[in-house]
């Protein structure tokens, strides 16, 4: 595992819901790898035409989340209904995982996020889950 993540960033969510739909500033695309798309429509009993729409040129994520007023689709009440099987983007929101040319990996984040600079500083355990995860889902899961 090879990656540099920001040492001193804070952050704590405060379930404010800006990840999941868009702002004035940006239209938000909530990409969705196949799996992921299978295993919501399961969980929802939904055909996946209900909350999502293919996507090229995205790859590894082939699908894209729908969305209501600006908003995801499983956004209702101010909470996400899917929170327990929420897609891989959502799970690294406000963080972002980008490849290097030297092997390494890099984490970003965006501080369009009200979360950023509240809470703790974030541990190198904390991007570890998050590395894992993605490898995880990212090899198994296309």
């Amino acid at each position: 595992m090879c990656f540099e993540y920001p040492a001193t960033v804070r952050f704590r969510c405060l379930r404010c819901g800006i990840c999941c739909g868009d702002t004035e500033e940006k239209i938000r695309c909530i990409l969705l790898l196949r799996k992921e798309v299978e295993l919501i429509a399961i969980a929802t009993e939904q055909p996946l035409s209900e909350f999502a729409v293919k996507v090229k040129g995205k790859e590894p994520y082939t699908y894209e989340m729908k969305k209501v007023d600006g908003k995801c689709v499983f956004f209702k009440n101010g909470g996400c209904k899917i929170y327990s099987i929420r897609p891989l983007v959502c799970r690294f929101y406000p963080f972002e995982l980008k490849g290097a040319f030297d092997g390494k990996y890099l984490f970003l984040y965006t501080s369009e996020c009200k979360g950023i600079n509240k809470g703790g500083v974030l541990s190198k355990n904390y991007f570890k889950k998050l590395f894992r995860l993605a490898c995880l889902r990212m090899g198994e899961w296309q």
